[in-house]
């Protein structure tokens, strides 16, 4: 068991606190937690479109890749075309 203190006395002690602080001390804690719900749903919203925003980024980014690959693929492509010599394939009799 704890030992009595002069603290732990002032502590216990029952003293008149005005009603307009401990109302005030209410409201403010109620206001905190009336809030606390929005403020989770905003977080969750601002979190979901950052994602999506990313998820798009990404999706923009590998178009760009693709696009890249297909132009050096044509390239490539009409190089191999154009290297072949088409007067020597021809046959004549």
């Amino acid at each position: 068991m704890a030992t009595e203190t002069a603290v732990n006395a002032q502590i216990t002690d029952s003293t008149a606190v005005n009603e307009q602080i401990t109302d005030s001390v209410s409201q403010a804690n109620a206001k905190v937690l009336a809030d606390s719900p929005a403020l989770a749903m905003g977080t969750l919203f601002q979190t979901m479109a950052h994602a999506t925003g990313l998820a798009y980024q990404n999706a923009v980014a590998a178009q760009q890749q693709l696009n890249t690959l297909a132009q050096a693929a044509t390239t490539q492509g009409v190089a191999l075309l154009y290297s072949i010599d088409t007067a020597s394939a021809g046959a004549t009799k």
